[in-house]
């Protein structure tokens, strides 16, 4: 499981990230993308957000959320995050489209969309 100190809480911080406007989206999962970081010191935090409205099921809904921040765990123990630890902030949200997809597809989506924010 991702620690805490890595995840983003405050309403503040999701709405803060949002209003930046700089997001990218693939195969059913959306990255939002926070402020660069002044500080390298600093650790990027990161949300994981699947709306009511992807599905009715809290079961469906969680289970791409513990996809999502599994694959984002191993990515961070890896150093496989490419240059998103450059920003404050990262969401990650869910659609409907992504609730099919199995470990690995997830894992490649999150991959790329990690990839694009390099650009």
């Amino acid at each position: 499981m991702l620690s805490k100190e890595y995840r983003l809480k405050k309403k503040t911080a999701f709405t803060a990230t949002y209003r930046i406007k700089n997001s990218f989206y693939l195969n059913g999962v959306a990255v939002f993308v926070g402020l660069k970081k002044k500080n390298q010191s600093d650790k990027t935090l990161v949300g994981f957000v699947v709306s009511k409205k992807t599905h009715k099921r809290a079961v469906k809904r969680n289970r791409l959320r513990r996809l999502m921040r599994e694959n984002y765990r191993l990515f961070l123990k890896n150093n496989e995050l490419n240059n998103s630890d450059k920003y404050m902030s990262l969401i990650f949200v869910g659609h409907a489209k992504a609730l099919d997809l199995d470990f690995l597809q997830i894992k490649d989506t999150m991959k790329r969309l990690l990839g694009m924010i390099d650009d």
